[in-house]
């Protein structure tokens, strides 16, 4: 019985993605608001296009899930935007809103 890993690996990378982006759309927001979405935007296109171009597969879909989760950031920015608003987070002292 041969046991393939494949799945495990892109479950778990795509859980730590996931997990990574949860932080990084707080922080993202906390210091620059809601003006960094083009940012995301244009970095899931570059991953987008890259995964297009491995040849491996499992680090095709790992870069792939990696645009998708930069994609999902841009919604998840501007929610973060009125999660700050009903006071749910914490206001960076150091911005004009």
């Amino acid at each position: 019985m041969t046991l393939h890993f494949d799945g495990l690996i892109v479950g778990v990378s795509a859980f730590l993605i996931i997990g990574l982006f949860h932080p990084v759309v707080i922080k993202a927001e906390y210091y620059f608001g809601t003006r960094l979405w083009w940012v995301f935007l244009l970095l899931g296109c570059v991953c987008a296009v890259v995964s297009l171009m491995i040849a491996n597969t499992i680090l095709s879909v790992i870069v792939g899930v990696l645009a998708f989760c930069l994609f999902w950031s841009i919604p998840e920015l501007f929610q973060q935007e009125k999660r700050v608003q009903k006071g749910w987070f914490p206001r960076n002292p150091k911005r004009k809103y």
